[in-house]
């Protein structure tokens, strides 16, 4: 029924620690394979559908048996989902339905952002806030910040460029949950003394300075230090 789905989609969206933890569920919503040529704009994650439309990424199902159609998408960023059922084999496509459902309830009614927190001084560890701040990759500017289920995101600091959120590994470092570094690890790379030295992400190095000397930056440093035209 509607109201499964509806259910459904709440959990496809954040998870239930009875059935899947919200880091599992959030893996499910990464692509595992490259969309076909034939559907630039589709393409598959853990067991979900997912579909690029209207400028939001929308996860989810089709489904369709001889005399029935079925379609569930949802926004999560937008914290919407829009459901389509119909007693029908042809006719308007219920995926192009639930999508545009989602449409219009994003652009009529837009989500209020969660207020901000501070996390409990408890939560924070000491290590990993050193790691916080801006980092280089050449000379672009990014910055690290902590979220609060202990993973981290690596934005740009302005201007377009390839944002991303970590989740935390047991064994340590952090995967890449979307984006240009969905899979990748990132990992903190350390001086003999122990002192941070760079972060490696999928091999891409960031470091304090732009070509910092003295850090493993890919090519070398010129010696006399990065130098603006």
């Amino acid at each position: 029924t509607a109201a499964d789905l509806g259910r459904f989609a709440a959990f496809l969206m954040a998870g239930d620690e009875r059935v899947l933890a919200p880091a599992t569920v959030a893996e499910m919503r990464v692509p595992a394979a490259p969309a076909a040529e034939d559907d630039p704009d589709g393409g598959y994650g853990l067991g979900l559908q997912l579909l690029r439309r209207d400028g939001r990424t929308l996860i989810g199902h089709t489904g369709s048996l001889p005399g029935f159609v079925a379609c569930l998408w949802i926004g999560v960023e937008d914290g919407l989902a829009g459901i389509a059922l119909a007693n029908a084999t042809s006719g308007p496509s219920p995926s192009a339905v639930a999508a545009d459902l989602v449409r219009i309830v994003a652009e009529a009614e837009p989500r209020f952002p969660e207020p901000w927190r501070p996390l409990p001084a408890a939560a924070v560890d000491r290590d990993l806030l050193e790691l916080t701040g801006p980092w280089y990759w050449g000379t672009y500017a990014y910055g690290l910040r902590i979220v609060a289920d202990g993973g981290v995101v690596l934005e740009p600091l302005r201007g377009p460029g390839r944002r991303a959120r970590f989740r935390a590994l047991p064994e340590g470092g952090w995967v890449g949950l979307n984006g240009y570094y969905a899979g990748e690890t990132l990992r903190v790379v350390r001086r003999p003394d122990g002192r941070v030295s760079h972060l490696n992400l999928g091999s891409f190095v960031f470091t304090r300075e732009p070509y910092e000397p003295g850090d493993a930056v890919p090519g070398g440093v010129d010696p006399e230090g990065w130098r603006g035209l």
